[in-house]
């Protein structure tokens, strides 16, 4: 979430009425993410949330739209959009689509205080959504795909300065190997595609709901479950058995993984950190934005989570990777009927 584009105040007033939620008491940009641009309304109604879409074209908004409406119906907890007076989801502005969506209650926490609980939540939640996104059969493009992030990466290759030249080495090493050996014949249906700590909304150790669906999309759902780990099991410059146990363990009430899925699971481990590093590199390069309004998140992050998952460096790897080939429990397996939470 960011502030890239400036409301006016025609919009503001075409919205209290189309909307009819009264006067507007106070507006907030909310400064946090680095895609869209969102705000806080205040109004005489109650809180809400708007947004507008800086990348998304209308398709892809209806598209997410669509999607939102149908876990909702399924009482998954996500973002609740908003129709107005005359039936709308969305509207025109500057060319870019404006939503409104419904506040909701809850606060966001460091991965740092996370606990045994939330990640267990958070595991949970994960498998419910996997299970959920294997019913529904609309398409959402992947805008993320391996092929995707590599053609990304060649276009933000040649803008790195000389001193990049050993990341760039790196880069292109693991793009090399990871043609070789990344398995795309996995389980696969809606996946949200950006489980970080600031998406996951608590009230005391329960998750009340999974925010921000923008680069949900049809694609693995181990790569779902690797992000996550990625993002919420790496503390202090190493991976944390312990939380990627709790997060596992969670998903695994709800949804068992497959012996193919665990085989594959360090090669998403990697693609995930490269996916993130390489977006980031390119957001800081090449994406057009007024540096005052930009949020650039670092790409050194998730590189030298890559530096570890490609044991060049120090950093739990070890423990990960026996966890995974033991993490296959084959009774456990064979209790889940094909179909059944597959």
């Amino acid at each position: 979430m960011a502030t890239y584009t400036e409301l006016s105040k025609t919009l503001l007033e075409e919205l209290a009425d189309d909307y009819a939620f009264g006067r507007i008491v106070n507006i907030a940009g909310i400064p946090e993410g680095s895609v869209n641009s969102n705000y806080l309304l205040e109004t005489a109604r109650g809180k809400f949330l708007l947004r507008i879409d800086e990348v998304k074209n209308e398709n892809e908004v209806r598209r997410e739209i669509d999607l939102l409406g149908f876990l909702r119906k399924h009482s998954f907890p996500c973002p609740q959009p908003l129709q107005d007076r005359k039936g709308r989801f969305y509207r025109d502005f500057g060319h870019k689509c404006v939503s409104l969506f419904k506040y909701q209650e809850g606060r966001t926490l460091p991965p740092s205080r996370l606990k045994p609980a939330h990640l267990q939540a958070i595991g949970r939640t994960l498998g419910e959504l996997h299970v959920l996104g294997k019913v529904y059969k609309k398409g959402v493009d992947n805008r993320f795909s391996f092929e995707r992030i590599v053609d990304l990466y060649q276009r933000v290759r040649m803008r790195l300065p000389n001193y990049f030249r050993k990341v760039r080495r790196t880069l292109d090493d693991e793009i090399e190997y990871l043609t070789r050996y990344l398995e795309n014949k996995l389980p696969k249906g809606v996946i949200h595609g950006d489980i970080f700590a600031d998406n996951l909304l608590f009230r005391g150790e329960r998750l009340t709901a999974m925010l921000d669906f923008e680069a949900a999309c049809r694609g693995k759902f181990i790569f779902d479950i690797a992000t996550a780990v990625n993002a919420l099991c790496f503390v202090d410059g190493s991976y944390s058995l312990d939380r990627f146990r709790e997060i596992l363990n969670g998903y695994e009430s709800i949804r068992t993984l497959s012996l193919a899925e665990w085989d594959a699971f360090p090669n998403e481990l990697r693609y995930s950190s490269l996916r993130f590093t390489i977006t980031r590199l390119h957001d800081f390069f090449l994406q057009p934005a007024d540096n005052g309004h930009r949020v650039n998140k670092d790409f050194g992050e998730f590189f030298e989570r890559l530096r570890i998952l490609r044991r060049e460096r120090e950093g739990g790897m070890e423990a990960l990777l026996m966890a995974m080939a033991t993490g296959y429990d084959y009774r456990k397996y064979q209790k889940v009927k094909a179909g059944d939470r597959h």
